[in-house]
């Protein structure tokens, strides 16, 4: 037994050995035809593609850091994930630091155009300015690594158009209610039940800012949705711009009967758990507007692109995936089974923003914003 244990040790440090001195092409010798093949097909395409996840562990090795920002949604979660991340991989110094706001997005952004973010490896490739992001991230093949089982990370989470942008986490809208104001009756049962008499005239809020009605246009079609936020607008409700937490605190206190735009789940569930009353409520309606979000990629200027590709594997991982239902709470990707959304939309009709709807959704929100009869003096 002792004698087969050191033959097996001893094998494994050869290995090891060889792979440090023959290079990337000790783990592409013993690759299949098929991923051989998509290799090519992928470095043809100006990607890169690594054959094997060994040869992945065996670069992080030689890099061992990263420097990863994170944005919106990801924030309560990040010392959990870090700390999970560090026990699997503890030979990778990982820091990483969350960046809120769509002002400090826009700040980094322009350091990384100026070539002034060269510490970082992990950034943020955020909806809003998903286009401008794109020509300063990492041409590697995450989805054909995925698909190959290369990489551990459920296909629609990654772009499939330009294959090198992970989706870490997934909201959806939900319309919220004091139950002490609306009465079972007044509860909507569709969308357009917001249009009856019974609710105009300053009788529920809505977030200036279309988001989650742009959310429904993959749906119901860009026409209907148009038709919707004009109708909306004539009911002649309490427009807000603000962060979740300012209505859905207003509601709790009896300022607000219904809002019908500007809450999540997760904001929802997490302001349920923090009213002792139990006054708030919510209801989801179909089609449900689902979008997906805090889109992370590798920089092209990354010092650890290796190190940076596991840190993306693992925050798409069940495990970390859990952990961001646990602290966020619930906006774990909804293509992540098991998940908090997964779970909760399982069996209803979706409007999905998907990945080809990035560049078309700012359009959309321009859109609808116009049908809402913004900007005005008041």
């Amino acid at each position: 037994v002792i004698n087969t244990k050191i033959n097996a040790m001893m094998l494994s440090a050869l290995f090891f050995l060889c792979s440090r001195l023959a290079g990337p092409d000790v783990f592409a010798a013993s690759a299949s035809p098929a991923l051989l093949k998509a290799k090519q097909e992928a470095e043809s395409k100006g990607y890169v593609f690594f054959t094997s996840r060994d040869e992945i562990i065996s670069r992080a090795k030689k890099e061992g850091k990263i420097r990863a920002l994170t944005g919106a949604g990801l924030e309560l979660s990040l010392p959990p994930t870090t700390e999970a991340f560090k026990k699997k991989y503890p030979f990778i110094d990982l820091q990483a630091q969350y960046v809120g706001g769509t002002d400090a997005s826009q700040r980094f952004l322009l350091e990384v155009k100026a070539g002034a973010a060269k510490d970082w490896d992990i950034a943020r490739a955020a909806t809003d300015a998903y286009g401008d992001w794109l020509p300063h991230l990492w041409k590697v093949d995450i989805l054909g690594m995925a698909e190959h089982g290369v990489l551990d990370i459920p296909l629609q989470m990654i772009d499939p158009k330009n294959r090198n942008v992970v989706a870490l986490a997934s909201r959806f809208s939900v319309v919220v209610y004091n139950k002490n104001l609306v009465s079972p009756a007044q509860v909507p049962k569709s969308w357009e039940d917001m249009l009856k008499p019974e609710h105009k005239g300053r009788k529920f809020a809505a977030d200036i800012h279309p988001t989650e009605v742009a959310g429904l246009v993959p749906g119901w079609g860009l026409e209907k949705t148009l038709d919707y936020a004009r109708k909306i607008a004539a009911q002649e409700p309490i427009w807000f711009r603000a962060s979740a937490a300012r209505p859905l605190a207003a509601l709790a206190a009896g300022e607000i009967p219904i809002l019908l735009f500007g809450a999540n789940y997760g904001s929802t569930v997490r302001a349920q758990r923090k009213d002792p009353l139990g006054v708030i409520q919510y209801t989801t309606l179909e089609p449900v507007p689902v979008r997906i979000t805090v889109e992370e990629a590798i920089l092209t200027t990354s010092k650890n692109p290796h190190a940076a590709l596991l840190w993306l594997e693992f925050m798409a991982s069940a495990e970390a995936q859990s952990l961001i239902d646990q602290h966020e709470p619930l906006v774990a990707s909804v293509h992540r089974k098991g998940s908090a959304v997964e779970q909760a939309l399982r069996g209803k009709k979706l409007s999905v923003v998907s990945w080809d709807d990035h560049a078309r959704s700012q359009q959309w929100i321009a859109k609808i914003t116009e049908a809402y009869g913004f900007p005005r003096a008041e």
